[in-house]
């Protein structure tokens, strides 16, 4: 007599925050009950945690949750290393949006200690900066493994709007990189340091330095 086996019930799930990932789905899959989740080929999913049962994951695609089975998420699915990182690169503010509101980590580092926002400042894509200066600690002022700061690429870069909004968040001007420079003496463009130069007077301004301290070398005779 022939054994039937049986697929692994899922089990009920608490939707909670928890640790996420970023995969893309490699095939369709259709659910088998209520709890689980229908996917397409290609669709971005968010796999949390495991949840009691192992043999289960919980997942959220769009606006759609749902358990899908571990060995699926394991054999027929890629993982987005880093989806943050690349959003900003890119400009993709909509998935940046999305993976913050999904539980991505705003300020994890990659392998050259780069966060999200350095590389926004990289590229000069100001929405997606915006949104990463808006979170409750965006770790401005994170220097990478060579000292520099989101301050000091996006001079090197040239990107001046991105250097009005980093100074209107009281980002560091007196930080240097692992060379010994600062954001304003990596960048050739007149307006960009100009504009660190101001943000570094009025700073210094509301510390007790007067004019006068800039004026050294006229009084020195």
């Amino acid at each position: 007599m022939s054994v039937v086996v049986k697929p692994p019930v899922p089990p009920k799930t608490i939707w909670k925050p928890g640790k996420v990932k970023v995969v893309r789905a490699l095939c369709k899959y259709d659910a088998q009950r209520e709890e689980e989740l229908s996917i397409e080929e290609d669709d971005l999913l968010y796999i949390y945690e495991k949840d009691t049962d192992p043999d289960w994951w919980r997942a959220k695609c769009g606006e759609q949750k749902g358990l899908i089975p571990a060995t699926y998420v394991e054999e027929q699915t890629e993982e987005i290393e880093l989806p943050l990182h690349d959003a900003a690169r890119r400009g993709n503010v909509s998935f940046l949006r999305e993976y913050l509101k999904q539980g991505i980590s705003g300020t994890g580092l990659d392998a050259a200690g780069n966060t999200p926002l350095y590389w926004a400042a990289r590229t000069g894509h100001l929405d997606c900066a915006s949104e990463l200066l808006s979170l409750s600690n965006p770790v401005i002022n994170a220097q990478n493994k060579m000292g520099d700061t989101p301050l000091h690429v996006a001079a090197s870069h040239g990107h001046l709007d991105m250097i009005n909004l980093l100074l209107e968040h009281d980002v560091d001007t007196t930080l240097k990189n692992n060379d010994g420079f600062t954001a304003e003496e990596l960048s050739s463009d007149a307006s960009i340091r100009n504009a660190i130069q101001l943000r570094q007077r009025n700073y210094e301004s509301t510390q007790g330095y007067g004019d006068e301290d800039y004026n050294d070398d006229e009084n020195s005779d």
